[in-house]
């Protein structure tokens, strides 16, 4: 009876943070492992909002009686730990936001059944989707105010300042902030997958690189907040060829950079929309060219990671 006990344990802290790794589209337990570290180097307070969101959102998986090998490959929880980050971030008081991060954690569990089905009919992925509806359904209840990024920006950066900037776009992917967090998260998608480091890298660096030359900010560039969604879609269609992935890029830079104009709470919906755009888009050139083969693979290629890669995860 122990040891079933102490097995029933150790597969719920898998699944855990195979949630955690799914952030990043890696159905990998050490590389949730790596966001949990990265969350308690930037702030403990986003490690405990993580916890807390994917916790609500895999138990209300569980009550829903959704498959369990999607639970257990993350699929139901990373939405509701994106959820618990999004709390934690916008909401300073540490009450209302677990508060907050329990409900939309489980709001995203609830939703993420439905919704997906409706986007699987059309080729598309759900990616952080449900997290992105649920926040901005409580957002206007916040009471900050996100300011238009500044159009200065300095003409030459050293190489200190470019690597701080590309790894700390590496650590906006989950909220986090800091080279150090960047590069332990790139740490955990490589053990996961090298082809994935590499395209999320490249991912941030374009990113980062055609908001510059289009006038953002060295500041935000520090910071990192030019380079995270370039990164998510660099991974999201990796698997669909290298001019979908570099236009998914593209058109994830020109959908931030309408955001940050208009002051808009976007996160990562410029993620969401260029994959989707690039999903769409190419599925029908294929399927219109004679080869719904290859719009198939395109499809597959830009879902989140399903079950079937829990086998080689840790």
């Amino acid at each position: 009876m122990p040891a079933a006990a102490t097995e029933a344990q150790s597969a719920a802290l898998r699944t855990l943070l195979r949630s955690l790794g799914q952030i990043v589209l890696q159905p990998n337990a050490f590389t949730g492992a790596c966001l949990l570290g990265a969350w308690l180097l930037s702030d403990p307070r986003l490690a405990c909002a993580a916890l807390t969101g994917a916790t609500a959102a895999n138990v209300s998986a569980v009550l829903a009686g959704y498959r369990e090998n999607d639970t257990r490959a993350g699929l139901h929880g990373f939405n509701g730990a994106l959820a618990g980050l999004a709390a934690f971030s916008f909401i300073a008081d540490n009450a209302t936001a677990a508060a907050v991060a329990i409900l939309a954690g489980t709001g995203t569990a609830w939703l993420l059944e439905p919704w997906s089905r409706r986007l699987r009919s059309r080729g598309l992925g759900y990616f952080s989707s449900p997290c992105l509806i649920v926040t901005w359904l409580w957002l206007p209840l916040v009471a900050r105010v996100v300011q238009p990024a500044s159009l200065a920006t300095e003409s030459t950066f050293s190489a200190v300042q470019l690597s701080h900037g590309l790894f700390a776009g590496l650590a906006q992917t989950g909220f986090a902030s800091g080279a150090l967090p960047g590069f332990l998260i790139l740490i955990g998608i490589a053990a996961a997958s090298r082809r994935h480091a590499l395209w999320v890298l490249a991912g941030a660096g374009l990113a980062s690189a055609a908001h510059l030359l289009l006038g953002a900010s060295a500041s935000s560039f520090d910071a990192g907040l030019l380079g995270f969604n370039g990164a998510l879609t660099a991974i999201a269609l990796a698997d669909c060829g290298m001019a979908i992935t570099l236009g998914g890029i593209v058109i994830s830079v020109v959908l931030q950079m309408a955001a940050t104009y208009y002051a808009l709470p976007a996160m990562t919906a410029p993620f969401v929309l260029a994959s989707w755009c690039m999903q769409w888009l190419t599925g029908r050139f294929l399927r219109g060219t004679g080869m719904p083969e290859a719009a198939e693979r395109v499809e597959a290629g830009g879902r989140v990671t399903s079950p079937a890669s829990v086998g080689r995860a840790s």
